[in-house]
């Protein structure tokens, strides 16, 4: 597309056939480019809608590297997760892919922040839910491996996190097969008998100082 010179005005711009082709919102953003002597001919095009021309526009005033993202494939929100990545320095080749959608590159630009390997999620199988579970367990410094599996949905994976950090031996219910309200009756049971199982070593203990007071006595 033909770069359209800086110093067209608005005026100008409504009075030409080539502003037929966009929509008054659209127009919006290609004038706020003008007034800020931004390119604006990188996004006045009609496959981006106005929110997607935002985006661009927002990246061009902070001179970021708005190629990465200026693709009719990444909607505004996808290109959103991009932009504050590269505004944060991160390496956003890890998510700007158009498989992944913007909640899933949220998580693995959170993870990124945190300096977790999100090489264990960035994967199109998880969705943002279950990308979430996996990136917190990985901020615990758990063994996310044990859950990590595409088979499990979120609320499955949070359930074997939660276990995890409740100290539970979770490889008795961490199993694809079992559905969520099986799960959780196991991981009720466990917690039932690790209640009783810490009753039963206090009671042990408080006997074992009892007899070290009668035998000092």
């Amino acid at each position: 597309m033909e770069k359209i010179h800086k110093n067209l005005n608005y005026a100008n711009l409504m009075k030409t056939d080539w502003a037929k082709q966009f929509d008054e919102l659209q127009i919006i953003e290609i004038k706020k480019g003008i007034r800020n002597n931004l390119d604006v001919s990188v996004y006045a095009n009609p496959i981006f809608d106005n929110e997607q021309m935002y985006e661009i526009r927002d990246g061009l005033q902070d001179n970021l590297a708005i190629s990465l993202y200026a693709k009719p494939e990444f909607n505004f929100n996808q290109m959103e997760q991009i932009k504050v990545g590269l505004k944060d320095g991160l390496d956003i080749s890890q998510y700007a892919k158009s498989e992944f959608d913007w909640q899933q590159m949220e998580e693995i630009r959170l993870g990124l922040i945190k300096r977790l390997d999100v090489s264990i999620y960035a994967n199109s199988e998880y969705d943002g839910a279950q990308m979430s579970e996996i990136r917190f367990g990985l901020e615990d410094n758990l063994d996310v491996s044990i859950y990590a599996n595409p088979e499990f949905d979120w609320e499955q994976m949070r359930l074997i996190r939660e276990g995890m950090k409740e100290e539970l031996n979770v490889s008795k219910y961490a199993k694809p097969k079992y559905k969520l309200k099986k799960m959780k009756r196991i991981k009720g049971n466990l917690e039932i008998d690790k209640y009783f199982e810490k009753m039963e070593k206090e009671m042990e203990q408080r006997k074992n100082d009892w007899r070290e007071i009668k035998k000092n006595t």
